[in-house]
């Protein structure tokens, strides 16, 4: 498995964290940046995890911003892509079960690392059920 990850300046410690945790874990992860604290606009590492996931360099990605919400809204531009805002493991494996969601965007500033690499572990290592769902996800795109 091989997971793109990417993060702004708020998110840059949490992604961190969860960069680290999934390369203990011997899953090959690409960092799409930032590689620091230092003051970054979350839709160009959104933008480049959606890509990567889009060109099927990676089966999955996880993003982060300090809400979450701004990185996931940039990565939902691109089509293919399905990225799930999760705040809990719950969320995270639904994210995978009912929404197909081939990104995880994470809100760095309201969760711990603990929830963090919880949700990550949810999220790859669930699996789209189908059935009643996949007739929605269908009617994602537009």
């Amino acid at each position: 498995m091989k997971i793109a990850i990417g993060s702004d300046h708020a998110g840059f410690e949490r992604k961190e964290e969860v960069r680290k945790y999934l390369i203990e874990k011997g899953i090959d992860v690409s960092d799409k940046g930032t590689y620091s604290e230092e003051r970054a606009d979350y839709p160009d590492f959104g933008h480049a995890v959606a890509m990567a996931v889009g060109n099927k360099e990676v089966d999955f990605g996880i993003i982060l911003c300090g809400s979450g919400n701004g990185i996931n809204m940039a990565a939902n531009k691109h089509k293919g892509i399905r990225s799930a805002l999760c705040w809990n493991e719950e969320i995270a494996a639904l994210a995978r079960q009912h929404n197909d969601a081939n990104i995880m965007a994470l809100p760095a500033r309201f969760i711990t690392k603990e929830t963090a690499v919880k949700c990550a572990d949810a999220f790859l290592n669930n699996s789209f059920e189908g059935g009643r769902h996949a007739d929605r996800i269908s009617k994602i795109d537009c």
